[in-house]
């Protein structure tokens, strides 16, 4: 693909994915009901903690995310042009 292709491409992903953006509340049981009863008592604490956890769950996939582009960056094919000869192979 030439490159002009694949910048569009790449664009169009990412404006997919940005513009399917949800609101989310992850929070494991027991951490709901503690927040669920700091709540009804009036703490805002459950933002902070919403927070935390987002924070916590988004770390893996940019330690991935970047030891991905050093591995493509280290280890990717360069273009090398092979110089051979135009003399016939004698195998014998």
């Amino acid at each position: 693909m030439n490159k002009a292709l694949k910048l569009v491409l790449i664009l169009f992903v990412t404006g997919l994915l940005a513009g399917s953006v949800q609101a989310v509340k992850a929070q494991c049981a027991m951490c709901t009901v503690a927040v669920e009863s700091n709540a009804k008592s009036g703490s805002t604490t459950t933002n902070g903690l919403n927070h935390g956890i987002m924070f916590l769950l988004a770390a893996p996939y940019l330690a991935i995310g970047i030891v991905g582009y050093v591995w493509v960056k280290k280890y990717r094919r360069k273009s090398i042009p092979m110089q051979m000869r135009n003399e016939k192979l004698h195998l014998n």
